[in-house]
């Protein structure tokens, strides 16, 4: 029988720079239209987030109405950074946050392979490169970057943590998930990107998965793209950051795909799933997840503690749901027997797996 692949703990990092306030701020001066702003505020206060974090620090001179000194400018017609400017803060910061989370777990010995996510960056060498050898990892060890996947690379990554255990029972797989969101802050002043710059924020989180018999067990992974939603969720490199296009129309999706029986089909008995990890994607993502599958409200309450606590941090998100629920375990949760995992993302998409507590 093939190893069975494990989630065995999860360490996580956040940047020093808590942002959402900020944003509320700068985000409420660029809105002209009333009922805009109105809508933005009502929308803001229901957004079920409280906290959002940035590597950017705050403005020299303290000015809480900007995201930071770099994005200064409160004029709408004032131009923001260029890509390449916010690229180099990517290289500088991420591997930073990387090493971060890392340390959190634990600096675990003997990795044979890292598998690190992350779609709010590119430089090359790699960035798994640079944390590899900042980790003083040999130089042999075997890597793989999942790049520009979005909210559900978690899954892909811990997938392929999956697959390499399955085939070498004594691998030592080290999962990565980095995203600085907050770098790619938009000169929007319409009402729908703005609500969509609301959601997100940076952070990181790293994963040992093993074949020891410890944490969470991976099985019966699935994917899914949602015919017809290709336009939903995108990622459009442009001189000024990446552009992120977030349809209001993305919850109401999502709703149709868990009533898609085909989809349904292939996860099995919902009333036997006692576990819930749930990218958290915002608050209409959660409830078209808790409504589409008619779970009790205690079902998400990880990933709506995350949103609250750091908002959508794309590819990390799911990892902290995870660290959630294995923080519970070690202090007496009841153990997990049928869990289901699950994420969407760019495309429109959604993955997952099945998890359970080890024996």
């Amino acid at each position: 029988m093939p190893a069975q692949a494990h989630i065995n703990r999860i360490g996580t990092a956040l940047p020093p720079f808590e942002a959402h306030a900020a944003f509320l701020n700068w985000a409420q001066s660029r809105i002209a239209d009333r009922r805009d702003g109105a809508l933005f505020k009502r929308m803001a206060s229901r957004s079920g987030i409280e906290k959002r974090w940035t590597v950017l620090p705050p403005a020299a001179d303290g000015d809480q109405t900007s995201p930071g000194a770099f994005y200064q400018s409160t004029d709408p017609a004032a131009p923001m950074p260029p890509t390449s400017a916010r690229m180099a803060i990517y290289a500088e910061a991420a591997p930073d946050l990387c090493v971060a989370a890392v340390e959190a777990l634990g600096r675990p010995e003997g990795i044979t392979h890292i598998v690190l996510a992350s779609c709010t960056g590119f430089i090359a060498p790699g960035i798994d490169q640079i944390v590899a050898r900042r980790l003083g990892l040999p130089a042999t060890v075997e890597r793989v970057l999942i790049g520009f996947m979005g909210c559900y690379a978690a899954v892909s990554a811990l997938r392929t943590a999956h697959h390499i255990v399955r085939s070498e029972p004594t691998a030592r797989v080290l999962v990565i998930t980095v995203e600085l969101c907050t770098l790619h802050l938009q000169p929007d002043i319409a009402l729908e990107p703005i609500l969509a710059m609301l959601l997100f924020g940076d952070g990181a989180a790293a994963a040992l998965v093993t074949a020891d018999p410890v944490g969470l067990a991976i099985s019966d992974p699935f994917a899914m793209t949602v015919p017809g939603s290709e336009e939903l969720i995108r990622w459009t490199v442009g001189d000024m950051g990446f552009a992120m296009h977030l349809s209001g129309a993305v919850p109401a999706k999502i709703g149709e795909a868990i009533a898609d029986p085909v989809f349904r089909a292939g996860l099995g008995d919902i009333a036997a799933i006692d576990g819930w990890a749930v990218h958290a994607g915002g608050r209409t993502v959660l409830d078209a997840v808790e409504q589409g599958f008619g779970l009790p409200p205690e079902a998400l309450a990880d990933s709506r503690a995350v949103l609250r606590d750091c908002g959508n941090m794309s590819s990390a998100t799911l990892m902290f749901v995870f660290a959630r629920i294995l923080e519970e375990a070690r202090h007496g949760g009841k153990p997990i027997e049928q869990g289901l995992a699950i994420a969407f993302g760019p495309g429109l998409a959604a993955e997952g797996f099945r998890f359970r507590s080890a024996a």
